[in-house]
This record gives structure tokens, C-alpha cells and sequence, in this order.
């Protein structure tokens, strides 16, 4: 289920990318993760007042916490369907139309297929964001699986309190992830792509400082109106550091926009797994405040490759593109090598 949904996040940054021009590409796939990642706020809200609402009307506690997924699960499919039906492949139409291929040319894209699989995989740039990705959306993860629990333990809060308090995590996505699209647009038009890269530097590196100071307030028995204060902070940041991140996806290969763009999804998911396990599993003896504070660090240092970012065409956060190119919308549409 949850490799199936995160799929659909792909093909939605995948979609947004085909349909929107470059100079709003990153507000475009911003605003619709931002609305799609606020659903993860929402659910810590609707879940537990959903289960306590099962367990009122006299459903059995053990049947009551599978019934309650039917809510998410009617969600989905009426998402599904209005895709299906409402939903359009590109611009000028549906590919079917847009498209009208003949054998041999069907032939030929299975063979481009492998190309584009191949190029997209070994395109450095592509990884960097993956890394960096795992520091900002794999870190929203993260603590959206482990915040509630922290609120619970640290200030003996009810379910519904504790859901409502970590909601504040994952609810600040409607309007952060946005805001993070729409300076990465704001910045390309004005500096180019060394704009995009350095706003993502300076605004998931904020994010990690925020986390850091998270940790250590927790640790130091802050009360929970400041730790609450400090977590909706920190998740501005580090959502907008994510919608940063797929504002500069789409320059990196139009033609490999599908593999780019899974590589750094999937970046975002092995980033929560690795934080998960490494601080939060209770392996090494962590406590969650430490594990906030290290996860901290982790974006800092996380974040630094992407200095080593650079493409010939559009330049990278030290260096300007080698030539001045008239026709940005030409080369959006090759391999950037």
C-alpha cells in the first residue's frame, strides 16, 4: 500500500512537470505534493478521531483499527477515479491523440525506453537531489511516524491531543512546500539555476539548524507550546526545502524526467528508512530527543553535496553555464550531460 501511494507521488510530480513550462514548473509540482503531504497532517487528526468514534459506537477495539482504514482507502479510489476520468496527459491532449504512433515507432520507444533508464540512472546530478532529498521529504517522513508518539511519551498527552499537536507537522505542507516552489521559480527567473540551488542550501540548511535546536529544547524539558512553536518551524523549512528540491528536478533531463524524478522520490523514502533505523530504532541507544538532534546534523551535512551540482547548460551554485544559450526552451528539452 504505502510503495503503491508513494508511486503516485511520482507520476503526479511526473504529470506536473509535463504540463507546466519551466518558469512555473516548481510552484506547479510544489503546490500539488504540498496539498498531497498536508493529507499526512490531516490523517494524525482523522485516524484516532475516526478510531475513538468506532469505539463509541461499540465496534471491537480489535475490528475498529482495520475498519477505520476503509477512510483512507475511499479517499484513493474516488482520487483515482476523478484522475482517470477528469485527467489529462499533456497540454495539447491525451498522449493516445497527441501521439498517433505507428508499429515501427512503437517498436523504437521500447529501445529508447532502456536509454532513458540508462541515462537517467547514471546522471550524477540525479543522485545528488536523492541525497539531499532524504534530508528534507525522507526527514518530513520521519517525523511524521514519530511525532505523535514523542508528544505522548515526552508530555503524557492523549491520543487525540498528541494527534492534533503533531497534525501541526504535517498540515504546515499546504502552505510551505508552495512557498518553497515558488522561490525556486522566483529565483530561477532572477539568477538562474544557481539561484535554485542555493536557495535549496540555505533553506533545508535552516531546517537543520531548526531540528537541532528541536532536539535540544526537548531534551532540556522545554513545555510543549514552545516545542510545538519550534516543530512548525522547523517543518516550513524543511517542506519548503522539498519543494525547492522539485523545482530544479525538471531541469535535470526532460527526456529522463520519469527516472529523475523516481530517483529523488525514492531518495526521500530510503532517507526516512536510514533515519528511522539508524536514530530512532532504539539499536544504538538513542533516546528521540538525541535522535531529533542528530537527524539534525545529518541534514547539515546531507545538504553540502549540492555544491557539487553543475550542468554545461545552466551552471551550478560557484560556476555559470560555459555559454549563453538564447534558447533555454530547446535545451529543457535534451539530456543535460
Amino acid at each position: 500500500m504505502s510503495g503503491l501511494s508513494l508511486g503516485n507521488f511520482v507520476a503526479n510530480q511526473y504529470w506536473m512537470s509535463s504540463m507546466f513550462s519551466p518558469s512555473v514548473v516548481g510552484v506547479a509540482n510544489a503546490v500539488s505534493a504540498g496539498w498531497a503531504n498536508m493529507g499526512c497532517g490531516v490523517a494524525q487528526v482523522a485516524m484516532p478521531l475516526a478510531y475513538s468514534f468506532l469505539l463509541h459506537v461499540g465496534v471491537l477495539d480489535s475490528m475498529a483499527c482495520r475498519v477505520v482504514f476503509l477512510l483512507p482507502a475511499g479517499l484513493q479510489i474516488a482520487t483515482a477515479l476523478a484522475t482517470l476520468f477528469f485527467g489529462q496527459d499533456l497540454p495539447q491532449g491525451n498522449f493516445s491523440v497527441v501521439k498517433n504512433r505507428s508499429k515501427h515507432s512503437r517498436k523504437r520507444a521500447i529501445g529508447d525506453f532502456w536509454e532513458i533508464v540508462k541515462e537517467g540512472a547514471g546522471n550524477y546530478r540525479g543522485w545528488i537531489l536523492a541525497l539531499t532529498y532524504g534530508y528534507c521529504y525522507g526527514v518530513e517522513l520521519t517525523m511524521e511516524a514519530i511525532v505523535a508518539t514523542f508528544f505522548r511519551e515526552r508530555y503524557k498527552m492523549g491520543m487525540e491531543a498528541a494527534g492534533a499537536a503533531a497534525a501541526c507537522f504535517g498540515v504546515m505542507n499546504v502552505v510551505s512546500r508552495p512557498v518553497g516552489g515558488m522561490a525556486a521559480d522566483v529565483l530561477g527567473e532572477s539568477f538562474g539555476m544557481r539561484g535554485r540551488l542555493w536557495g535549496l542550501w540555505l533553506v533545508q540548511t535552516v531546517g537543520g539548524v531548526m531540528c537541532l535546536m528541536l532536539g535540544k529544547m526537548s531534551d532540556s524539558g522545554a513545555p510543549p507550546g514552545l516545542t510545538v512553536t519550534v516543530l512548525v518551524v522547523f517543518a516550513f523549512f524543511i517542506q519548503a526545502a522539498s519543494g525547492l528540491t522539485f523545482g530544479i528536478v525538471p531541469f535535470i533531463s526532460k527526456r529522463a524526467l520519469g527516472v529523475i524524478s523516481g530517483m529523488t522520490a525514492s531518495g526521500g523514502v530510503m532517507g526516512a528508512i536510514v533515519t528511522q533505523l539508524l536514530f530512532f530504532s532504539g539499536s544504538f541507544g538513542f533516546s528521540r530527543e538525541t535522535g531529533i538532534s542528530l537527524t539534525g546534523l545529518m541534514i547539515l551535512i546531507c545538504t553540502l553535496p549540492l555544491m557539487l551540482f553543475y550542468s554545461p547548460q545552466l551552471g551550478g551554485m560557484f560556476c555559470a553555464p560555459l555559454e549563453d544559450y538564447d534558447d533555454l526552451e530547446a535545451d529543457y528539452y535534451e539530456f543535460v550531460k
